[in-house]
């Protein structure tokens, strides 16, 4: 008699390893995606995307646009920013 043990009883080991590796694989690929990694869509040292024209910029830019401003003050003022044209 085998009280119920069968011939798949050495392989049970197997099946407990497997579920485990699963789980943990589970937590690492839950913390990636909700942990929101530094390193996201870069290699080692990547930083986040490069920030625009601060809002200060943006105001003098949409002063020249209007045509408040002369080129030779927006320059001047691009300047003063310490900001490329």
């Amino acid at each position: 008699m085998m009280w119920g043990y069968g011939w798949d009883m050495g392989w049970s080991w197997l099946f407990g390893l497997l579920m485990l590796v699963g789980i943990v694989l589970l937590v690492v690929l839950a913390v990636r995606v909700f942990g929101g990694s530094s390193s996201r869509g870069g290699g080692p040292g990547a930083t986040g995307p490069t920030p625009g024209p601060s809002r200060a910029r943006q105001i003098l830019d949409e002063r020249y646009a209007k045509g408040e401003l002369t080129v030779e003050q927006y320059r001047e003022q691009v300047q003063v920013l310490g900001e490329n044209p």
